[in-house]
Protein backbone atom coordinates (compact mmCIF):
# COMPACT_ATOMS: atom_id res chain seq x y z
CA UNK A 1 0.00 0.00 0.00
CA UNK A 2 2.62 2.44 0.97
CA UNK A 3 5.21 4.06 -1.41
CA UNK A 4 8.13 5.99 -1.47
CA UNK A 5 9.46 8.23 1.88
CA UNK A 6 8.06 11.43 0.53
CA UNK A 7 9.37 13.49 3.53
CA UNK A 8 10.64 13.19 7.13
CA UNK A 9 9.87 16.17 8.80
CA UNK A 10 11.62 17.80 11.89
CA UNK A 11 10.02 20.29 14.39
CA UNK A 12 12.24 23.27 14.74
CA UNK A 13 12.26 26.24 17.35
CA UNK A 14 13.58 28.42 14.83
CA UNK A 15 12.89 28.18 11.08
CA UNK A 16 15.01 30.26 9.62
CA UNK A 17 18.04 29.40 11.90
CA UNK A 18 17.66 25.69 10.66
CA UNK A 19 16.79 26.25 7.39
CA UNK A 20 20.23 28.44 7.31
CA UNK A 21 22.02 25.39 8.73
CA UNK A 22 20.90 23.04 5.91
CA UNK A 23 21.45 25.57 2.99
CA UNK A 24 24.44 27.01 4.32
CA UNK A 25 26.15 24.47 6.81
CA UNK A 26 25.27 21.28 4.51
CA UNK A 27 25.15 22.72 0.98
CA UNK A 28 21.22 21.76 0.72
CA UNK A 29 18.72 23.09 -1.65
CA UNK A 30 16.12 24.89 0.74
CA UNK A 31 12.51 26.55 -0.51
CA UNK A 32 11.03 29.54 0.13
CA UNK A 33 8.58 29.21 3.66
CA UNK A 34 5.04 28.65 3.26
CA UNK A 35 2.38 28.91 6.28
CA UNK A 36 0.09 26.08 6.43
CA UNK A 37 -3.07 27.83 8.34
CA UNK A 38 -5.14 24.20 8.28
CA UNK A 39 -2.21 22.38 10.15
CA UNK A 40 -1.32 25.35 12.52
CA UNK A 41 2.93 25.64 10.70
CA UNK A 42 5.15 27.21 8.72
CA UNK A 43 7.63 24.72 6.60
CA UNK A 44 10.31 24.49 4.32
CA UNK A 45 11.85 21.70 2.32
CA UNK A 46 15.16 20.53 1.87
CA UNK A 47 15.14 18.89 -1.18
CA UNK A 48 17.52 15.85 -1.47
CA UNK A 49 17.85 12.99 -4.54
CA UNK A 50 15.32 10.78 -3.39
CA UNK A 51 13.55 12.33 -1.17
CA UNK A 52 13.03 15.78 1.32
CA UNK A 53 13.51 16.47 4.59
CA UNK A 54 10.07 19.29 5.61
CA UNK A 55 11.88 21.16 8.86
CA UNK A 56 8.36 23.02 10.43
CA UNK A 57 8.00 25.26 13.27
CA UNK A 58 4.35 26.25 14.86
CA UNK A 59 1.94 29.07 13.77
CA UNK A 60 1.42 30.39 17.30
CA UNK A 61 1.32 28.38 20.33
CA UNK A 62 -2.39 26.68 19.51
CA UNK A 63 -0.65 24.77 17.32
CA UNK A 64 0.24 20.82 18.19
CA UNK A 65 3.93 21.74 17.06
CA UNK A 66 3.95 24.09 19.86
CA UNK A 67 3.03 21.48 21.87
CA UNK A 68 5.45 19.02 20.64
CA UNK A 69 8.40 21.97 21.11
CA UNK A 70 7.90 21.95 24.92
CA UNK A 71 8.72 18.10 24.97
CA UNK A 72 11.23 18.50 22.63
CA UNK A 73 12.73 22.10 23.08
CA UNK A 74 15.68 21.73 21.24
CA UNK A 75 13.60 20.04 18.12
CA UNK A 76 13.82 16.53 17.14
CA UNK A 77 11.74 14.15 14.00
CA UNK A 78 8.02 14.94 14.16
CA UNK A 79 6.45 12.34 11.39
CA UNK A 80 7.54 9.86 8.52
CA UNK A 81 5.49 10.55 5.39
CA UNK A 82 4.62 7.89 2.73
CA UNK A 83 3.59 7.98 -0.52
CA UNK A 84 0.07 6.12 -1.30
CA UNK A 85 -1.91 5.93 -4.22
CA UNK A 86 -5.44 6.54 -3.45
CA UNK A 87 -5.18 7.67 -0.05
CA UNK A 88 -9.06 6.73 0.97
CA UNK A 89 -9.01 3.42 -0.30
CA UNK A 90 -5.46 3.47 2.35
CA UNK A 91 -7.75 5.38 4.91
CA UNK A 92 -10.47 2.27 4.99
CA UNK A 93 -7.98 -0.33 4.85
CA UNK A 94 -6.38 1.19 7.68
CA UNK A 95 -9.66 1.82 9.96
CA UNK A 96 -10.62 -1.68 8.81
CA UNK A 97 -7.72 -3.04 10.57
CA UNK A 98 -7.97 -0.80 13.64
CA UNK A 99 -5.41 1.76 13.27
CA UNK A 100 -6.72 5.58 14.35
CA UNK A 101 -6.65 8.52 11.57
CA UNK A 102 -6.28 11.45 13.75
CA UNK A 103 -8.63 14.87 13.30
CA UNK A 104 -11.84 13.75 11.50
CA UNK A 105 -10.20 10.97 9.43
CA UNK A 106 -10.56 12.96 6.58
CA UNK A 107 -7.56 14.51 4.31
CA UNK A 108 -6.85 17.83 4.14
CA UNK A 109 -4.68 19.45 1.80
CA UNK A 110 -0.95 19.43 2.49
CA UNK A 111 2.11 21.21 1.69
CA UNK A 112 2.55 20.40 -1.74
CA UNK A 113 -1.91 21.04 -2.49
CA UNK A 114 -2.42 16.96 -2.45
CA UNK A 115 -4.52 15.15 -0.02
CA UNK A 116 -2.62 14.26 3.53
CA UNK A 117 -3.90 12.28 6.70
CA UNK A 118 -2.10 11.43 9.77
CA UNK A 119 -2.04 8.09 11.52
CA UNK A 120 -2.21 7.87 15.34
CA UNK A 121 1.63 7.11 16.42
CA UNK A 122 0.68 4.36 18.98
CA UNK A 123 -0.43 2.26 16.42
CA UNK A 124 2.99 2.67 14.83
CA UNK A 125 5.23 2.08 17.12
CA UNK A 126 5.29 5.11 18.46
CA UNK A 127 5.89 6.61 15.15
CA UNK A 128 3.56 9.72 13.45
CA UNK A 129 2.81 8.84 10.00
CA UNK A 130 1.52 10.76 7.37
CA UNK A 131 -0.29 9.27 4.29
CA UNK A 132 -0.08 11.83 1.25
CA UNK A 133 -1.68 10.98 -2.05
CA UNK A 134 1.08 11.12 -5.12
CA UNK A 135 -0.51 9.59 -8.67
CA UNK A 136 2.08 7.76 -10.11
CA UNK A 137 2.61 10.14 -12.82
CA UNK A 138 3.11 12.80 -10.70
CA UNK A 139 6.66 14.60 -8.88
CA UNK A 140 5.65 17.30 -6.11
CA UNK A 141 8.12 20.53 -6.37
Amino acid sequence: MIGRVNHIAIAVPDLQAAARRYRYMLGASVSAPQDLINHGVRVVFVELENTKIELLEPLGDASPIAVFLERNPDGSMHHICYEVADIDAAVRRLTEDGARVLGDGKPKTGAHGLPVVFLHPKDFDGTLIELEEVKPDFAPA
